[in-house]
């Protein structure tokens, strides 16, 4: 398991609710979504942080609850923060960026010609066998 996610600590081999940090990540949903940006959201909760690190906080899905972590935030309040962020990012043009393609693809069918020398080295040979590698039609 990675660091213990803000909000909690650990007690016994347990997670738990720090109250003051949920506290604060309680004030963190609620101001973002009247509104705010996530650093002043995040500031006006009382957490220090940039804006990087609050949208974190915001998408991380430990704070509704799972097996090893109990809810700090209520399922809806976390989707709909899910939401803002990608309506924000949408009305921003942040996600109308087309992913680079490379124009690359691995080939994946191969021939060899054939093996007419023999090395009594299995290095030698094996550099000899590989060089007879021949990339085919995928």
């Amino acid at each position: 398991m990675g660091h213990t996610p803000y909000g909690y600590r650990i007690e016994n081999g347990i997670a738990v609710i720090d109250e003051k940090a949920a506290g604060e990540l309680r004030k963190l949903y609620e101001n973002y979504l009247s509104g705010m940006s996530l650093k002043k959201a995040a500031a006006k909760a009382g957490i220090d942080t940039y804006h990087g690190s609050a949208k974190h906080l915001l998408k991380t899905k430990h704070y509704i609850g799972d097996d090893f972590y109990p809810a700090i935030i209520d399922e809806t309040v976390f989707i709909n923060a899910q939401a803002e962020l990608i309506k924000r990012a949408t009305d921003l043009g942040r996600l109308n960026r087309a992913p680079k393609e490379t124009g690359f693809k691995a080939p994946t069918v191969f021939t060899i010609r054939d093996v007419k020398r023999h090395f009594s080295n299995p290095i030698e040979q094996a550099e000899y066998i590989y060089s007879l590698i021949e990339r085919g039609e995928n």
